[in-house]
């Protein structure tokens, strides 16, 4: 049971410091009002039938999906990737006589991790193939079609980036210490995972979407435990067909 004496003041604070909470539901009212008048042209017949089997599609929803949380600033890079998958599916549903899922596989892979290069170009990379401790306060790991054994020793740690495709990676954080604030790991994993290794009295916060995968919280948290608000470690992001954990010794 985590001890928290200022879990009123935090959970304020935090409301406080994210204004951009108003923008989110604004965005997801106005995709809601899109689908419901869809859904309404739909029922009443004004909806061409042409284009019903690809707008009233889960890959359509994926889109969706993806469009929310790169509108949303916070997960640009996992909705970018979400809606490059809803798309690589999407395609066969448009071009139903010229394309086919054999032969737009390959391609659409190479479209989905040039634009993983894209959008990880800011921090730099660091080989993820191989096992390997950083004392790094910033990560940028990509894996792609590979694996690999990550530890953090860094005394201020202050988030990163993980981008797997068809690939894994266990990071282990037990050896680091949280900067003050709030920080955050990205994850976006698309046919792959990610396991994080946290030590068990940190605060953690899970904002990852799962889309046809899972993403879980499996910490042994011991009870009594002491956590320090001050310092917040938040998971975002997605894992689409794909999986990833939390967890502690």
């Amino acid at each position: 049971m985590e001890t928290n004496v200022n879990f009123g003041n935090e959970d304020r604070q935090n409301r406080h410091d994210h204004p951009h909470i108003k923008n989110n539901r604004a965005i997801v009212g106005i995709v809601l009002v899109i689908v419901g008048v869809f859904l309404v042209m739909r029922n009443t017949g004004l909806f061409p039938e042409t284009l019903e089997h690809v707008i009233f599609s889960w890959p359509m929803l994926l889109v969706a999906i993806g469009l929310v949380m790169t509108l949303n600033g916070g997960e640009k890079t996992a909705g970018v990737i979400v809606m490059a998958v809803g798309g690589f599916f999407l395609i066969p549903r448009i071009f139903s006589e010229t394309f086919h899922n054999d032969n737009m596989f390959w391609p659409s892979i190479f479209i989905i991790i040039g634009i993983i290069f894209i959008f990880t170009k800011r921090h730099g990379w660091n080989q993820p193939s191989t096992k390997g401790i950083t004392g790094d306060d910033y990560f940028d790991f990509v894996n792609v079609f590979s694996g690999g054994e990550r530890q953090i020793v860094s005394e201020n740690f202050k988030g990163g980036r993980i981008s797997s495709v068809f690939g894994g990676i266990e990071l282990d954080l037990t050896k680091a210490k949280l900067a003050p604030g709030r920080n955050e790991i990205e994850i976006a994993c698309v046919f792959g995972g990610a396991t994080i290794i946290v030590p068990d009295d940190w605060y953690i916060t899970i904002e990852v979407t799962p889309i046809l995968g899972g993403f879980s919280d499996s910490r042994k948290l011991s009870p009594g435990r002491t956590v320090e608000m001050s310092k917040q470690l938040v998971i975002k992001g997605a894992v689409v067909f794909g999986g990833g954990e939390v967890k502690s010794y």
